[in-house]
Formats: structure tokens, C-alpha cells, sequence
């Protein structure tokens, strides 16, 4: 009997943000930040074994996705996954233990019963991507945060997926008036910064027309937004395309701590 396919975002935000794809019997992570003890309590929160875990994805280099890997991998015997730039600078800046396993993921690998596959994104950061997750049961889900600007590849992985995570990283006017110096506003309003609430809710809006229903918000500064502002932003910006919260559509807010909260899609 195949086991229904689970995300499980278990940390999202500027603090550390890691989430498992899979089922009850098997997955993967995607990004390890915070710690290993923080993972492995999140993980027992929500009812999942860390022996499901067969390798760990990371899609960039920053600290607040890996601050984990060191430890996790070498604990638990995983792979590590990723690019062959954030592969690099991990290794360089010593956040990858020199005899974990490490694999270059170009484009997609089968591994057990998923497939995962690597879209790239623009950040500021050595090469980084996001991952889309085929479960065993051919259910889909992509996880797509840390990104200036939305690019084809990712639309084309959204649209092709039963449930996404899209970046609401800021509210364009909390983050221009806020107390983030100049060069930093300046970085994080690049095109290889972070999606804001607007540049999200558009972007949901055609995913919920193109049938993508199950939807979730991730990777949101506590400084520069709140979850009401971002949730708001999109709700808001779906009906008034005609689309009815909770009706014709799912949308949450991937937690900033630990919590329970499985989204079977």
C-alpha cells in the first residue's frame, strides 16, 4: 500500500528553515537550518521517524539552511544533495563535514521510491535552487523561497505540483521605512534578494488558475513582514481575481518554530 504523501515544513524564516517531503515511511529534508537537536525534536513533533530521512537537499549555502548539515549528516549517515556551487562553498566554509558523502544533483535523481529534481534560482549566493519532490504515491510538491525574482522554471515546477511553497518574504513598505541599513534594503530588493508579499500574491493567483490549489507561504522576515500581513497580501489579491479563500484554494503560513503541522497533499 503506498503511503500518502506528506510535507512537513518544520522550521521557515530568517532563523533557519528546513522541510520534509515524503511519506510516514520515507523522505528527504530540504535544507537543515537551526540545529540537530531542534530538527530532530520538530521531526518527533510531527510524528516523523528521522530513520525516513534517505538524504538531505540543501539549496544554498547560507546559514540559516544549513546550520544543521554538519552535525545531521554525520549523526545519521545521510548524503548530502545539492548543486555543484553550494557544494563547494559549503565545503569551503566548513559547514560540510569532509567525510560526509556528497552528490551533485544537475537536473533530477530517483531516490527509493521519489524523484527530486533541481530548479535554479536567482540569489545571492554561490548556485543556488529549489527543490520539486515526486512522492512515492506521484504526488508532487515544490519548495521555492530565497529568490529575487520568479523565473520561468519555477512557474513551470509550481505548476506542475499538488502543493507549493512560495517565498512572501517581505512587505516592500515595512522593509523601505524599516531599520535595515541602505546596502541590506538595497540587497534584499535585488533580483537576487527575496520575493516580496505583491510579487508572491501574483504569482499564486495564476498557480490557483492553472489548477494548483494547496498553497503555503514560507521564508518570512521577522522584521520587514508579519504572517497576517502576508497571508492578508495574498488572500486578498486571489479574491479579487475571483477566487474564494478556502473554497477554491489552501493557503497557510509555514511556521517560524517548531510546530504541528503536516500538510498532506
Amino acid at each position: 500500500m503506498v503511503k500518502l504523501a506528506k510535507a512537513v515544513p518544520l522550521f521557515s524564516g530568517s532563523k533557519g528553515n528546513s522541510y520534509y517531503i515524503g511519506s510516514s515511511a520515507q523522505g528527504v529534508l530540504i535544507d537543515a537550518g537551526k540545529n540537530c537537536k531542534q530538527i530532530e525534536l520538530a521531526m518527533s513533533a510531527n510524528g516523523v521517524d528521522m530513520r525516513c530521512v534517505k538524504a538531505i537537499f540543501i539549496t544554498h549555502e547560507h546559514t540559516d539552511h544549513c546550520g544543521a548539515l554538519r552535525v545531521l549528516a554525520k549523526k545519521y549517515g545521510l548524503d548530502v544533495y545539492a548543486s555543484e556551487g553550494t557544494l563547494r562553498a559549503l565545503e569551503m566554509s566548513g559547514k560540510l563535514d569532509p567525510r560526509t558523502r556528497t552528490r551533485v544533483i544537475e537536473t533530477e535523481i530517483a531516490l527509493g521510491d521519489m524523484l527530486i529534481s533541481r530548479i535554479n534560482t536567482p540569489h545571492d549566493a554561490a548556485e543556488s535552487c529549489c527543490y520539486r519532490v515526486v512522492a512515492p504515491d506521484g504526488k508532487a510538491a515544490l519548495i521555492a523561497t530565497d529568490m529575487g525574482v520568479m523565473t520561468d522554471g519555477v512557474r513551470i515546477a509550481a505548476g506542475n505540483s499538488d502543493f507549493v511553497v512560495l517565498e512572501s518574504n517581505h512587505d516592500i513598505d515595512m522593509l523601505k521605512t524599516g531599520p535595515y541599513p541602505y546596502l541590506l534594503k538595497k540587497r534584499i530588493l535585488s533580483d537576487r534578494g527575496h520575493l516580496s508579499n505583491e510579487a508572491c500574491a501574483s504569482e499564486l493567483v495564476e498557480l490557483v488558475k492553472n489548477g494548483t490549489l494547496r498553497l503555503m507561504l514560507g521564508h518570512l522576515s521577522e522584521q520587514n513582514n508579519t504572517p497576517q500581513i502576508a497571508l492578508r497580501t495574498s488572500v486578498c489579491e486571489l479574491e479579487r481575481a475571483g477566487m474564494k479563500f478556502k473554497n477554491d484554494f489552501t493557503l497557510d503560513v509555514a511556521p517560524g518554530a517548531a510546530t504541528v503541522k503536516s500538510v498532506i497533499f
